[in-house]
């Protein structure tokens, strides 16, 4: 009876997982399907196959969106808003994890109402501030806001790595001879890298495809980014739907390479943490 109650268990498993998996992916392939064909033959069938492959969507969509100036502003914004959360998030982190703090608590609070509070409210001090400061259009000033916004949550995930680790280790390390900063450089990082993977993909995929902010403080044409200018490819009354779905397959295709790759690395990196604090 168990063998059956189990086979069964499996069979519902396998069948929820497959409509799961159906539901993620067939919008990409429905999306790369229809950026090799025309306009209107997306609008008569966009599930049919196309009676001819039109490669010169893709071309047509990276000249007219300027994608090669948008691409380097996505890549340029995207790195340096990793390297700001994990290189400051991690710091911060291993300090909480390592000193007793008496106010934890309310810090705790403190991250999760900063990491819960929608963007909508900063929105305009921040912008008045960028404006007063000259700014607007620097996309490495944008970096800082995005850094604002993941902090919090890379500090509560990578803290918990921390506090997984023993101390003797850092005793041992003192004893040899390494100061702070070697502990925690040569030490703690090597150890916690899972965790710093997870938030350097977590914040490289949002910044690559976030709009709101990307729109508000770069307007200019030669400052924006990927997402932004894939957005103006729409026309207001005509719109070219296949060079719009390669548009769409160009700026999506990063990210899922980039994530086939290394997914197994953030699955252990949002698991590998799960400790108490």
């Amino acid at each position: 009876m168990n063998a059956v109650e189990n086979r069964a268990g499996y069979n519902v498993t396998y069948i929820l997982l497959g409509i799961a998996a159906f539901s993620a992916l067939f919008p990409i392939a429905l999306m790369l399907l229809n950026s090799v064909k025309s306009a209107p033959e997306i609008v008569q069938n966009p599930l049919a196959m196309p009676q001819e492959f039109l490669w010169d969507n893709f071309v047509r969509a990276w000249r007219d969106a300027g994608f090669t100036q948008a691409f380097f502003n996505s890549a340029v914004l995207s790195i340096t808003s990793i390297v700001l959360v994990c290189a400051t998030g991690s710091m911060t982190a291993y300090v909480l994890a390592r000193r007793k703090v008496k106010r934890w608590r309310l810090i705790t609070g403190y991250l999760l109402a900063t990491s819960t509070a929608p963007i909508q409210l900063y929105l305009f001090p921040l912008y008045f501030g960028f404006a007063t400061f000259g700014l607007i259009n620097n996309v490495f000033a944008v970096a800082l806001i995005y850094c604002a916004i993941f902090s919090p949550f890379s500090i509560m995930l990578m803290r918990t790595y921390f506090l997984a680790i023993p101390r003797e280790l850092e005793e041992a390390a003192v004893i040899d001879g390494a100061n702070s900063w070697q502990v925690f450089r040569q030490v703690m990082l090597p150890i916690v890298w899972p965790g710093i993977l997870t938030v350097a993909l977590i914040v490289g995929l949002y910044t690559w495809n976030e709009f709101l902010i990307a729109t508000t403080f770069l307007p200019r044409e030669q400052a924006r980014t990927a997402i932004v200018s894939f957005f103006l490819l729409s026309g207001q009354y005509v719109t070219d739907w296949g060079q719009l779905m390669a548009g769409a397959t160009m700026i999506v295709l990063p990210v899922v390479v980039l994530f086939v790759f290394l997914q197994r690395h953030f699955i252990e990196g949002m698991t590998g943490g799960s400790v108490k604090g």
